[in-house]
């Protein structure tokens, strides 16, 4: 139960997750031709800097 409260194995992933799934989606759309190519790049960009201030502030408290 522990596990499942804490997060287990995607405990501090989850915004890893998430942002690739959106970035699939994303893809998914404007290959379907739900979205233009400037949304999908604009989600594409939005979601990559998401996951690179996670980064960011992950290697910042290992120091």
């Amino acid at each position: 139960m522990n596990k499942i409260i804490k997060g287990g194995y995607l405990a501090g992933r989850k915004t890893y997750v998430i942002s690739a799934v959106g970035i699939m989606s994303a893809i998914g759309a404007y290959l379907i031709g739900e979205g233009d190519i400037f949304t999908t790049l604009q989600t594409i960009f939005t979601l990559g800097g998401i996951y690179f201030l996670k980064q960011e502030s992950s290697t910042q408290r290992k120091k």
